[in-house]
């Protein structure tokens, strides 16, 4: 392997490793102290909002392997690029920080992981601030995520609350970081902490054992070999089955060398972790590809980026065959927000992480990632193949955006200009959905505030657009709950052709989603027949502008009863105008109301959180239809008003401590109440 590219021709020679922790939990840290073991002279990398909000690759040479490792955001509004990394890594290291305890959030992220069945290697940090405890917070990981979870290491103090190493429960050796070099030794006496952990630790490695023999010869008294015994330990691990937990102090380097040694020793290789599955572009499943540098490629873009300068750059993971640069490769998209597309493309540049940087190369293998930059048609999601048999990798689930932020540009300057910055907001970030609604207002939806921010500062940063923020205006409509008549009567007179039509009609309210319904019952030619047409466009058109308070009206049913016309003077302009005037003249506030659009609304949460969340909701004029347990999971069905929706993904989280989610579909309209129909009827006059 060099050093200088870390250029492998094995995927048993790359490691794939994902960090993933809570915001705060000292996990890229741990990934800067990580880097700093392996890269001479580094001094890490400068913490900004975008480094936090997004996934940062970096690869080094650590024990005759290529490690690429991935820092994930910790953020919850960030879960899209938590998944990403989930789909590019082959094992995480689950970051916990012992100051801080298991919390919702922290819940979440291991249920992210367990649902991708990623091998975890648990790293508990700051256990060095004054309230946090070793032996406390082992005992509550294995209460929050069962007891697979074992320790591997335990720290040791140089004075209280002071890490300054650990000692390997197998190998029986200390690690000393007290020094300028980390020194090892092995364990001198008796130490009641090993004593208590070392035990169940090959216990269960030896229960996860192919070898049926090894608990009779350690119940015997035999010492086991240290080497197997790990070797076992991280089959285990690689099949999700144990997650060794190992104490580190990021601000000393305590664990790192442990972490790096467990990744090249036992984490599993692109090889031994299965491959997504795939399919053809026109439908049906092909075979699983294999990781084989040989074989057909296929690969996926992991994520993108864009600069308005140097163009979009793909994060590429490589699960089958070889990527070369010069070469031409099939782009599948289905499913992306763009649509459907398939089209071939040339690779021109492959580059691929040497420590921070990015250095050029002529090819990359299945397993490895790499940065390809500006594919004019890949976006995040799409599938690289080979253009005689091109694959779609399916996508990875992402969260839905379910802020919504109303915006417009600030200057016409800016006007010019925010479409494309959308667009390339919407290529670089799967999680942003743009929505132009009926009430012609440009709907920025996001997954939380944090998100937002973020979105909106890039619009700024990196392409010159200033946006405001405005109300979000909630799609009201309007509709008739009585019983109404009107004569709409449009004359004119001025000179040569007048204008002359009148129109009787009736209006009647209807059940909820039927619409419009126009009925003629004139009789005896009042209105012509061929201006009854006119009549009803005319009424339609208007109820489209609205006729209380400017919204939309529905559900409702206009009879043409009766009317006049004039032999010269009447036409479909003068009969269209008429229908408008006898709509608007109907209208009055004793039989008109505002609808208000109620969406159906699933909301899971811990069980503990659920009298809180269901309080929140009766608070949000929410109508309760039940509720149900998963696991420790409770998932409350309710319907509930758009309008009470607005800031619910933000609410939420603090209701539920950060381990609430929920999903919305429109459900219906129903009457907005009386106070909150004045409020809307004042905002529109």
């Amino acid at each position: 392997m060099s050093a200088a590219s870390l250029q492998v021709t094995n995927p048993d020679e790359v490691r794939n490793v994902v960090l993933i922790g809570n915001a705060g939990s000292g996990k890229t840290s741990l990934f800067e102290q990580l880097l700093k073991a392996r890269i001479a002279g580094y001094r890490g990398e400068k913490e900004d909002a975008e480094r936090a909000a997004q996934l940062y690759v970096a690869s080094v040479e650590n024990r005759g392997t290529l490690t690429n490792l991935l820092d994930a955001p910790g953020h919850p509004d960030f879960g899209g690029e938590l998944r990403a990394g989930i789909r590019a890594a082959d094992a995480a290291i689950f970051v916990i920080s012992a100051a801080d305890g298991i919390d919702g959030a922290a819940t979440a992220l291991w249920e992210e992981c367990a649902a991708a069945n990623l091998p975890r290697i648990i790293a508990l940090t700051k256990l060095d601030a004054g309230h946090a405890d070793f032996d406390g917070s082992v005992a509550a990981t294995q209460a929050a995520f069962g007891e697979g979870v074992l320790p591997t290491h335990v720290p040791t103090l140089s004075a209280p609350g002071v890490v300054s190493g650990n000692i390997g429960l197998l190998s029986l050796e200390e690690h000393d970081y007290s020094g300028s070099d980390v020194v090892n030794r092995k364990l001198a006496a008796d130490d009641d902490q090993v004593e208590a952990y070392r035990g169940p630790l090959i216990e269960a490695i030896i229960q996860e054992a192919e070898d049926d023999s090894l608990m009779d010869r350690y119940l015997s008294g035999e010492e086991l070999d240290t080497e197997y015994l790990l070797d076992d330990l991280m089959k285990a691990v690689a099949t999700a089955n144990l997650f060794p937990v190992v104490p580190v102090a990021s601000n000393t380097g305590v664990g790192v060398e442990e972490l790096l040694r467990l990744i090249a020793h036992g984490f599993p290789t692109p090889s031994l972790h299965p491959n997504p599955a795939v399919s053809a572009p026109g439908g049906g499943e092909l075979p699983v590809p294999g990781t084989d540098p040989s074989a057909p490629l296929v690969a996926q873009v992991i994520r993108t980026t864009t600069d308005p300068f140097a163009g979009r750059l793909s994060m590429v993971r490589i699960f089958s065959g070889t990527l070369r640069a010069e070469d031409t490769v099939h782009v599948s998209g289905h499913g992306a927000r763009s649509g459907d597309h398939d089209s071939d493309e040339r690779i021109g540049q492959i580059q691929a992480a040497a420590g921070v940087e990015l250095k050029p190369r002529t090819s990359a293998i299945a397993g490895e990632i790499v940065m390809v930059p500006k594919l004019a048609t890949a976006e995040t999601g799409d599938t690289l193949s080979s253009k005689d048999r091109p694959a779609v990798v399916g996508r990875w689930t992402l969260p839905d955006p379910l802020l919504p932020l109303a915006i417009r540009a600030a200057t016409r300057n800016d006007e010019d200009k925010l479409s494309g910055a959308l667009n390339r907001l919407v290529v670089e970030d799967t999680t942003v959905r743009l929505d132009r609604g009926g009430n012609d207002q440009l709907v920025l939806w996001t997954t939380g505030q944090a998100h937002a921010d973020l979105l909106l500062a890039r619009l700024v940063d990196r392409y010159g657009v200033k946006v405001e923020q405005e109300e979000l205006k909630i799609p009201l409509r309007e509709t008739f709950v009585g019983k109404a008549t009107a004569m709409g009567r449009h004359v004119k007179q001025s000179g040569g052709h007048g204008q002359y039509a009148v129109c009787n009609i009736e209006v009647e309210p209807l059940e909820r989603g039927a619409g419009f319904e126009f009925v003629d019952k004139v009789v005896g030619g009042a209105v012509p027949r061929q201006f009854i047409p006119s009549v009803e466009k005319g009424i339609r058109n208007q109820l489209d502008k609205g006729v209380f308070a400017g919204y939309p009206m529905v559900d409702i049913r206009v009879t043409l009863f009766d009317g006049k016309a004039h032999s010269v003077d009447s036409s479909d302009m003068a009969f269209q105008l008429a229908g408008s005037l006898a709509i608007k003249e109907a209208a009055n506030p004793k039989v008109v109301a505002l609808l208000e659009p109620i969406d159906l609304v699933t909301v899971t949460v811990g069980e503990e959180y659920l009298g809180p969340a269901m309080t929140d909701l009766s608070g949000r004029r929410a109508q309760l239809l039940g509720s149900d347990s998963e696991g420790h999971k409770a998932i409350i069905r309710a319907l509930v008003p758009q309008v009470e929706l607005s800031r619910y993904a933000i609410d939420l989280r603090g209701v539920a401590h950060g381990s609430g989610t929920f999903s919305r579909e429109f459900h219906g309209y129903e009457l907005l109440p009386a106070n909150l129909a004045e409020k809307f009827a004042r905002a529109t006059s």
